[in-house]
């Protein structure tokens, strides 16, 4: 999405959904990411959305996982989780040629309770340049500014932050009135709602807040511009259906990473095979269960991964296909979330492209 916004007077490309063609002559560009709305709420809600129900476009697709680490990095490099490497919410990790035998946490940076930022430099695993190169305008939550996944994913940009949504349309305002051609913006109002509430009653209401939030920046869009709005990721209601992997599976791992819907199995030294059979056996109906192998020689995230990358992941992969999620007992935090995402239903990976302008 961002490289083809950035170099969009060439045209854009084919797969950008109709009704963008006008984007191309548009003078800025504002982007407005909402994290985690999917495109199936935008088909139940839309009716009752005066401005998410009428933007131009359509659905895309995200990668895999789906999941804000991943995503948002390839959103904002314009690479695949292949080429950026940020493979997972909680990714394994190794130091000076060691093996992978620790969980980086991407969103905290912090392996268990320790901050991960000097041992593990952001832009050391993750060198890809945010938006092409330096210098474009972020406008994200003030406190996330000095943590290690911001570093990761937008290094180099010219942060500026805010604490309330009227605070993110003041400061849009105040760089598109200077002519800045390209805004990059984030809002995570939504997925909040979703993890703790579900998709009921509180989340239409978010999004109808996010519907204003959107409206209140088209009003004050300069002449020529454009609004456009996409996501990282969807979200699948779990509720209770929150476990450990069957107990068969615990004695034959070493350790748990990535995230509920798209959880890794690191299989003990020698287990790795028979893992993925018992896995199979015991959640073959609720997941799709796959080895590392697989899942890179079919390409799910995006290409071929170099040494280093494919470390990150774990030997047995659970892919949910019901509204299930497999929980590790490492990650207290992720054990009570109502709405979920990681995995590549339709509902996780279908995410809007839609915009407002000239």
């Amino acid at each position: 999405v961002v490289p083809a916004l950035l170099d969009r007077r060439r045209g854009l490309p084919a797969w950008m959904a109709p009704g963008l063609e006008s984007l191309a002559g548009a003078t800025q560009v504002l982007l407005l990411v909402l994290d985690g709305i999917g495109w199936a709420p935008l088909q139940r809600h839309g009716a009752d959305l005066a401005w998410l129900g009428a933007g131009r476009g359509g659905p895309i697709t995200s990668v895999a996982p789906t999941t804000t680490a991943t995503a948002l990095t390839s959103i904002t490099t314009g690479t695949t989780p292949a080429e950026h490497g940020i493979v997972g919410y909680r990714m394994a990790v190794g130091e000076d040629g060691r093996p992978a035998d620790e969980v980086l946490n991407v969103l905290q940076w912090r392996i268990g309770v320790a901050d991960a930022r000097r041992r593990l430099p952001a832009t050391a695993l993750q060198r890809r340049p945010p938006f092409g190169g330096p210098g474009v305008v972020v406008l994200t939550r003030a406190d996330f500014a000095p943590t290690g996944f911001t570093a990761a994913h937008l290094h180099g940009s010219r942060l500026l932050g805010w604490r309330v949504p009227s605070t993110l349309v003041v400061e849009a305002r105040r760089v598109l009135a200077e002519g800045v051609p390209f805004v990059y913006a984030y809002y995570d109002g939504l997925d909040k709602v979703a993890h703790e509430y579900g998709l009921g009653d509180h989340y239409a209401g978010e999004l109808e807040t996010v519907d204003r939030l959107v409206g209140d920046l088209v009003a004050v869009l300069p002449p020529g511009a454009a609004l456009v709005v996409t996501s990282d990721h969807g979200q699948v209601e779990v509720g209770a259906n929150a476990r450990l992997p069957a107990p068969e599976l615990m004695a034959a791992t070493a350790m748990f990473s990535g995230e509920g819907r798209f959880r890794w199995l690191h299989a003990r030294p020698g287990a790795a095979e028979d893992l993925y059979k018992a896995a199979e056996e015991l959640h073959g109906d609720e997941a799709w269960v796959r080895t590392r192998r697989q899942l890179v020689d079919e390409g799910v995230f995006g290409g071929p991964l170099a040494p280093e990358v494919e470390a990150r992941l774990g030997d047995v992969a659970l892919l949910a296909r019901r509204p299930v999620a497999f929980l590790d007992p490492a990650d207290t935090g992720e054990t009570r979330l109502a709405a979920r995402h990681g995995s590549l239903t339709a509902d996780e990976m279908r995410v809007p492209l839609l915009a407002w302008g000239p």
